[in-house]
């Protein structure tokens, strides 16, 4: 981590000839144009935001390129989870060459996850692979999908099964955005950032139960070093493992669990992706707590963190008669970490003692499904 100038952090994310900076900061928006074109390989340059985006972001990080000789287009598309499939795939595709790209041109993602997640993927695959900067806008994308080069769409049979490793050239992570954020989107990302601390480093966990409220009610100083501590655990995990065959897989805490409940809702406003990580997180930990692993009182501390500062720790209110263990297995079953028939958990030893489990016994997992969704409708 080094500075680069005042108020603005670098990490580096290292993948030798694909390495990456990220720069965290106030107000990099107004300024992005600078910062962008020196990672550029030709002049055309295209933004793609969301419908939400756009009107409170676009005109600025459009005219931080007033005085630079590039070529630069917009595109927008519908703000939701469900933007994240075939047909708005290729509705990007078709409009992004539409533009007469070629394979110096840069796309940019300046939205939430959904945006850099579809527009990843396609600078993945149009003209083979072209160069795309990520500039996250929400907590959730700041501290995690932006970093990494996982991109992708959803699919009927699950979420982000179609996809591609393909590392941004940049990472612009403006704090000044976290701003114009609701509370259920900041609290939506705060899952993804306690969920660093319950992986592997039990002391900003520590800090997380300290400075949580701070941070979801607009402190600056609390959000930036959440991003900030975020995003140096992902780099160091994305730069050992980046095709997740290892480490990385440790990042999917709660998710397995998660995807399921997003798949049960049809992945739309219902449920939020880092609501579904924090229920995740908790049904993670009382599997574990199930099978012997770490204890229940650890459990019951991170079920009060979360219920103190207002974050989902249940299926409450989501799951109904429909909802039934053997269809949550199945989504389970359609994860892209399922290997062999044998679906993949993260469980954990204690808080910051996660591990990667392959082989475990369906009937306990049933076990708190079960449990789960008689809580819910109880």
């Amino acid at each position: 981590m080094s500075p680069t100038a005042p108020n603005i952090e670098q990490l580096e994310v290292e993948l030798g000839d694909r390495s990456y900076p990220i720069l965290i900061g106030n107000n990099l928006i107004n300024t992005a144009g600078s910062h962008i074109a020196p990672r550029l390989k030709g002049r055309k340059v295209i933004i793609v935001s969301d419908e939400n985006v756009a009107p409170l972001w676009l005109p600025t990080f459009l005219k931080s390129f007033d005085e630079l000789d590039l070529d630069v287009h917009s595109l927008t598309l519908p703000a939701t989870e469900t933007t994240k499939s075939f047909s708005h795939f290729e509705r990007l595709l078709n409009d992004v060459l539409a533009l007469e790209i070629d394979r110096k041109t840069t796309l940019v993602a300046l939205g939430g996850g959904v945006i850099g997640d579809i527009v990843g993927f396609a600078a993945a695959v149009l003209l083979r692979g072209i160069d795309f900067i990520q500039v996250p806008t929400t907590l959730l994308s700041q501290v995690d999908s932006s970093v990494g080069g996982k991109t992708g769409i959803n699919t009927s049979y699950g979420k982000n099964l179609v996809g591609a490793f393909h590392q941004p050239q940049l990472v612009l992570a403006d704090t000044a955005a976290l701003a114009t954020l609701p509370k259920r989107e900041l609290l939506a990302g705060y899952a993804e950032v306690v969920k660093y601390g319950l992986i592997d480093d039990f002391e900003f966990y520590e800090w997380c139960e300290n400075n949580a409220k701070l941070l979801i009610n607009g402190d600056q100083n609390a959000q930036r070093y959440a991003v900030l501590k975020s995003c140096q655990s992902k780099a160091r995990i994305v730069a050992a493992d980046e095709r997740e065959l290892g480490q990385r897989a440790l990042l999917n805490l709660g998710h397995t669990f998660g995807h399921a409940f997003e798949a049960e809702t049809g992945y739309g406003n219902k449920l939020l992706h880092g609501e579904a990580v924090s229920i995740g997180c908790i049904n993670a930990f009382q599997l574990s707590a199930k099978l012997g692993l770490c204890e229940q009182q650890e459990l019951i501390r991170i079920k009060k963190h979360f219920s103190q500062i207002g974050l989902r720790n249940s299926l409450s209110g989501l799951a109904d008669e429909s909802w039934t263990v053997e269809r949550l297995i199945g989504h389970m079953a359609k994860d892209k970490k399922a290997e062999a028939g044998k679906i993949t958990f993260i469980l954990a030893r204690g808080i910051g003692k996660s591990f990667v489990a392959n082989d475990l016994s369906i009937d306990a997992v049933k076990d708190v499904l079960a449990q789960a969704l008689t809580d819910a409708k109880s």
